[in-house]
C-alpha cells in the first residue's frame, strides 16, 4: 500500500517551492546572512544567481533553476530541473560557454529556450557581470606595481626554530669531527678503526697548512719596528742656526755670567733610533733671571 501511495503521488507535490521558502525564510538557514544597516539579507550558496535572499533567487526553493558560475577563468551554464531532483549526483547539468560574448548569449537563449524570461535575464546579466570582472582581473594581472603577499607569521617562527636547531647541530658535528681527528692524530684509538687512509692525510695536511699560516702571521707581527724618519735635511737646518747665531752685550755682568754658562759642558741627549736611522742631537740652555 505505501510504494502504490507513493507511486501515485505526483513529483510537485514531493517537492513543494513554498513549502521549502517558508521553512528557509522563517526558519533557520545556513546560507542566510542578515546585514542590519541597510536590513538586507544575503545569501553565501555558490549558486545564486543575484546574491540576494528572496524566494525567486533562492536555488533550494526552486525546483527549476539557472545560473552562471566562473571556473579558472571559464563560464558555466548550471541548469536544475526537478525531473533529476531524486539523484542529487546528477541534479546540476552543467554546459560550457564560449569566450565569444555573443555567441554565449545565443548559448544561453538555446538552452532555456522554454524557460520564463526572468530567469534568461537574470543568466544573461550574471554572465556580463562575470566577463567584466574577468577582464578586470587580466588587466591587474599585466599591470606592474607593488603586490600585496600575506604575511605567515606562524610559518616563519617555525622555519626560524628549524634554523637555530640545524645550526647547533652543525657546530656540534664539527667538534666532535675536530675531537676525532685530534685523537687519530695522536694515536689514541691505534688500529682500532679502519678508515680510509688518504683522506685522512689529506686533513691532517689541511690543517697543518693552516697551522703554518697562523704562525706565519704571528711572526710578521713580532717582527714590526717604529722608526724615527729623520734625515740629513734636518742636520744640515741645526747647522745653519748654529752659524747665524749673533752675540749680545747686556751691562751689570749679565754678559759675564753668560760666558761662565757658555764655557760649562752642554748636556747632550740621543733618542732612540735604530741602527739604520739618523742620530738626533737635543741641546738644553738654562737662562738665569735679571738682577
Amino acid at each position: 500500500e505505501f510504494l502504490y501511495w507513493s507511486s501515485c503521488v505526483p513529483s510537485s507535490a514531493m517537492h513543494n517551492d513554498e513549502t521549502l521558502w517558508a521553512c528557509l525564510n522563517n526558519d533557520f538557514c545556513s546560507f542566510k546572512v542578515k546585514w542590519k544597516q541597510p536590513k538586507q539579507n544575503f545569501c553565501k550558496n555558490k549558486f545564486n544567481v543575484t546574491g540576494l535572499c528572496n524566494k525567486a533567487a533562492c536555488p533550494l526553493a526552486n525546483s527549476q533553476y539557472a545560473t552562471i558560475i566562473e571556473e579558472e577563468g571559464v563560464n558555466y551554464l548550471y541548469m536544475k530541473t526537478v525531473e533529476r531532483a531524486h539523484s542529487p549526483k546528477n541534479l546540476w547539468e552543467r554546459v560550457k560557454l564560449s569566450r565569444n560574448y555573443l555567441q554565449a548569449l545565443e548559448q544561453i537563449n538555446k538552452h532555456l529556450e522554454y524557460w520564463p524570461e526572468a530567469a534568461i535575464n537574470r543568466c544573461k546579466q550574471r554572465l556580463t557581470k562575470m566577463r567584466q570582472m574577468l577582464i578586470r582581473m587580466r588587466k591587474l594581472s599585466m599591470k606592474e606595481g607593488t603586490r600585496i603577499v600575506p604575511i605567515k607569521k606562524k610559518t616563519e617562527r617555525r622555519e626560524a626554530g628549524r634554523e637555530l636547531k640545524a645550526e647547533t647541530a652543525a657546530k656540534v658535528d664539527l667538534a666532535i669531527e675536530r675531537e676525532l681527528l685530534e685523537r687519530l692524530k695522536q694515536g689514541t684509538y691505534g688500529d682500532i678503526y679502519n678508515f680510509p687512509k688518504a683522506q685522512f692525510d689529506n686533513v691532517m695536511s689541511k690543517e697543518g697548512v693552516q697551522e703554518d699560516e697562523k704562525e706565519f702571521l704571528e711572526e710578521d707581527e713580532s717582527d714590526m719596528e717604529f722608526v724615527e724618519d729623520l734625515g740629513d735635511d734636518d742636520e744640515e737646518w741645526e747647522n745653519d742656526l748654529d752659524d747665524k747665531a749673533e752675540t749680545v752685550e747686556v751691562p751689570g755682568g749679565f754678559g759675564e755670567d753668560m760666558e761662565d754658562m757658555s764655557m760649562r759642558p752642554k748636556k747632550k741627549r740621543r733618542g732612540k733610533s735604530s741602527g739604520s736611522g739618523a742620530r738626533v742631537e737635543l741641546e738644553y740652555e738654562q737662562e738665569m733671571e735679571t738682577r
